[in-house]
């Protein structure tokens, strides 16, 4: 699923680093998501529930507040004011070039963020909180040994998650001020508030504040032993898999069907030993016939393409197939495709975008070469078509093999 990255123009003037996540056809709808404090739009909760919600048809919007990942200004002079009315800017931002963000979705901090702009949003239907405080002056729990050093000097340096932060006697006259309940009472829009029971840094009694106050419709679900951060990949997926289900009482997130979509009932593939050699295969698919076998360098007679090659050559002709649709619904004068992959095993620690980080991992490397008088814009949106791929969706994605033995 396609990543655009962009910036918009914050409360303070400065540039906002800001990544919409997108499903691979049309998004049913839009979301803004609101981030935890100090954290980042490429925190590991954010960018996990974005993309799982991308994957089920809503796209999404997250971006680094002011001083923090790779957005401008200094973090010292942000407030929670201006984080609100930043998120009121990225919905602006969205209904200026897409459409206005019918759901909304904040994390800790950025939960009681997300509350307090809901009601400048006027399109969003659903707001979704997680781990959220029920008073954003809560989070001065964090650094309440400087409190007294801050209000006396102006301005300390703090250490939370381990990096050196400048909090402002500002930022503290500010968020003593939010009456959050009152923005939680009149939210006038269906509201899912998602809260851990064993959460050490926000208490569960904050989300019962939230529940109570709040007006029908309402919901509340329980993260079961998952932490503050929701660091465990199957917490961050649950919290998308609810959200997407709840949201689409709210909206429509059915996802618009596309040319390349796999059929409903495909054909089956029956693979089966000839006996002529060792690795020798027959495959059967519909009215077709191949033949697979492994190189002679790996014991076979090399009587036909090995397993990872008709793996590669299906990505490839995905590839090319894709990339072929699009140009011709476009008019766009592309002459041909060649597509190129090459697989190898990697170390793990080599890759500095992959999770994993011990062991190997398989990498595919996929050249794709372009044929027509296409200026550097087409090709550019060719090239992000590539990614779009049923089949390349199918190896990012997670897959379950389901294995039984046939009599």
């Amino acid at each position: 699923m396609p990543t655009e990255r962009f910036q918009f123009t914050g409360e303070g003037g400065h540039q906002l680093s800001a990544a919409l996540e997108l499903p691979d056809g049309e998004p049913a709808a839009f979301a803004l998501f609101a981030h935890c404090f100090t954290c980042g739009k490429d925190t590991l909760a954010a960018k996990r529930i974005s993309v799982a919600l991308a994957a089920k048809g809503i796209a999404v919007l997250r971006f680094d507040f002011t001083g923090l990942g790779s957005s401008e200004g200094d973090f010292a002079n942000s407030t929670f004011s201006s984080n609100v009315t930043d998120l009121v800017r990225a919905a602006d931002h969205l209904r200026a070039t897409r459409k206005a963000p019918s759901v909304l979705i904040g994390h800790s901090l950025g939960g009681a963020a997300i509350l307090a702009a809901a009601g400048h949003i006027p399109e969003a239907k659903a707001v979704a909180t997680i781990a959220a405080p029920s008073d954003p002056a809560h989070v001065t729990g964090l650094f309440k040994e400087h409190i007294n050093n801050i209000r006396a000097q102006g301005e300390v340096e703090v250490s939370l998650a381990g990096r050196p932060f400048r909090i402002r006697r500002e930022f503290l006259d500010d968020i003593i001020e939010h009456e959050l309940m009152k923005d939680v009472t009149g939210l006038h829009k269906a509201l899912l508030v998602m809260h851990s029971p064993v959460d050490d840094t926000v208490g569960i009694d904050n989300a019962t504040k939230i529940f109570v106050s709040a007006k029908h419709s309402k919901s509340f679900v329980s993260l079961d032993h998952a932490d503050h951060l929701l660091t465990a990949p199957a917490d961050a997926l649950y919290a998308a898999d609810v959200i997407a289900a709840w949201a689409s009482r709210y909206i429509d997130t059915a996802k618009p069907a596309k040319a390349m979509d796999l059929p409903e009932t495909p054909r089956q593939v029956v693979v089966q030993e000839t006996r002529k050699s060792k690795f020798n295969q027959i495959i059967s698919v519909g009215p077709h016939r191949l033949v697979a076998d492994e190189p002679v360098a790996a014991g076979g007679e090399d009587a036909g393409p090995g397993p990872y090659d008709f793996l590669l050559a299906g990505l490839g002709a995905c590839t090319s197939m894709t990339m072929r649709l699009y140009a011709d619904r476009k008019s766009l004068p592309l002459d041909r495709v060649t597509v190129t992959l090459k697989h190898s095993k990697i170390y793990a620690k080599d890759c500095a975008e992959c999770e994993t980080r011990e062991g190997m991992l398989d990498q595919i490397e996929r050249d794709i070469a372009i044929e027509g008088a296409l200026d550097a814009e087409q090709r550019k949106r060719l090239m992000e078509i590539a990614d779009k791929c049923p089949v390349h969706r199918t190896l990012t994605s997670e897959i379950r093999i389901v294995t039984k033995a046939v009599e």
